[in-house]
């Protein structure tokens, strides 16, 4: 399956660089597992980024630097903070992408007609807004936009945003001048891993419903 809707250059950049925040780095990475396109383009960036490196100029580390760096690896490299090797979780019989190993699966939660979500506990990250969202097919799901980045992964099923049509594999990014209005595809039921910062703007009944599950 070829994938037809990927993460912006920006979004590709600041995963490489490690500067993306943890929620839309996890869903970014669920993309990545499965998608060679970006995968070469995330490797290209990571080359820059490293070039740019050995072209700058060095600066001098302070006095204390190379004893609180043994200090961190010290606190890292203890066996209590090393994670067991882990399988990918699985929901409704769907293997999740290997990036979500370790993490925490909630159980579906009704939050309105048709809609069910799961929260996603990021270990490393508690505080990431990371959740599953599944929804029955046909479902015209609330207009909304953003005060900060979305970013949404579908995992199975289909939607349809304005023109565009999204399937198992894409990747949808929206932003502080993005409005959404997604209609569930004829095809069954759409489950999609989503990442949230900041606030989502709802309008509509189901809207108002699916906010304060959502965390936003």
């Amino acid at each position: 399956m070829t994938n037809k809707h990927h993460p912006s250059d920006q979004t590709l950049v600041r995963f490489a660089a490690g500067t993306l925040p943890a929620g839309p780095s996890l869903v970014v990475a669920a993309h990545l597992s499965g998608c060679p396109f970006c995968q070469r383009r995330v490797a290209t960036f990571e080359a820059v980024g490293g070039e740019m490196l050995i072209r700058t100029e060095p600066q001098a580390l302070s006095p204390r630097a190379l004893q609180q760096t043994l200090a961190r690896l010290d606190v890292v490299g203890r066996p209590s903070h090393i994670a067991p090797h882990r399988s990918p979780p699985s929901i409704d019989g769907i293997i999740l992408p290997s990036p979500l190993a370790g993490c925490e699966v909630g159980p579906w939660r009704p939050v309105g007609p048709g809609v069910r979500l799961s929260r996603i506990r990021v270990p490393h990250a508690p505080k990431a807004n990371v959740i599953l969202l599944k929804v029955k097919a046909n479902k015209h799901m609330p207009a909304h936009g953003h005060t900060d980045l979305e970013v949404t992964q579908v995992l199975k099923g289909s939607f349809s945003d304005g023109n565009n049509r999204y399937e198992p594999g894409d990747f949808v990014e929206g932003d502080d001048e993005t409005d959404h209005r997604p209609v569930i595809g004829s095809d069954g039921e759409c489950i999609s891993l989503a990442a949230i910062e900041g606030q989502v703007r709802f309008k509509g009944l189901l809207g108002r419903l699916l906010g304060p599950f959502a965390g936003i």
